[in-house]
């Protein structure tokens, strides 16, 4: 007897990175499971919401950092277009800093990259059984921190933009102008204009202030 879930009844997924040969591994991975079929890839906002309307997939895996709108914007458009979409965000930035801020976006769970391919498929299980996942360390941390609106981060960090809260997070991890300009596909130009807002928000007077703002607010959390 074959207890095989008929391709029918497989969830769809639509899987949304800039790094093709990250869609092509998760693909071949998840399409071995009876349950779930990645089928639609995306390498941006655009192409991921084009996606959506055209096909309506079961539940959407989305990167943080794409070219383009960030993951988290896309997450906040997703949730607003689609209030019963499944949504896990996929990332290789430390949960401690972002798992919130996906959460209070839309999403329905964070994962590291890095988690093994265990803790990949539980999460994508839990988050199509319409429950959030975290890994158990955040899981006590976050659920104080969304009981009611009362809650919610305040102070200049909580007034950042989700694109300059990227940018913060690098800058205190030692990275320049020019190397988050590559990691996040923007120009000089648009991370210098960052950096001069979150000066403004953070109200610090120069940039050797705002490296030490950052490097001590990282060591913080």
């Amino acid at each position: 007897m074959n207890d095989a879930i008929p391709p029918a009844a497989r969830r769809r997924i639509l899987m949304v990175d800039d790094h093709p040969i990250i869609r092509e591994g998760m693909a071949k991975f998840l399409n071995l499971q009876d349950d779930l079929d990645l089928c639609y890839e995306a390498g941006n906002a655009r192409e991921a919401l084009a996606t959506m309307q055209a096909y309506r997939p079961d539940m959407a895996i989305v990167d943080m950092t794409l070219q383009g709108d960030s993951g988290l914007e896309l997450v906040k458009t997703l949730r607003h277009r689609y209030p019963e979409l499944p949504i896990l965000v996929m990332s290789m930035h430390d949960e401690g800093l972002f798992a919130e801020r996906v959460l209070r976006a839309g999403a329905n769970g964070y994962l590291m990259k890095l988690e093994v391919t265990a803790h990949i498929l539980a999460a994508i299980r839990q988050v199509l059984a319409g429950n959030i996942y975290l890994s158990e360390a955040m899981h006590e941390r976050i659920a104080q921190r969304l009981v009611g609106p009362s809650k919610a981060p305040s102070g200049p960090i909580a007034s950042l933009t989700e694109r300059e809260f990227e940018v913060l997070h690098l800058i205190g991890l030692g990275f320049g102008t020019r190397q988050i300009a590559e990691k996040l596909s923007r120009s000089i130009k648009t991370i210098e204009a960052h950096r001069a807002n979150l000066k403004e928000k953070l109200h610090l007077p120069n940039g050797p202030d705002l490296v030490r703002f950052a490097v001590q607010w990282l060591d913080s959390e």
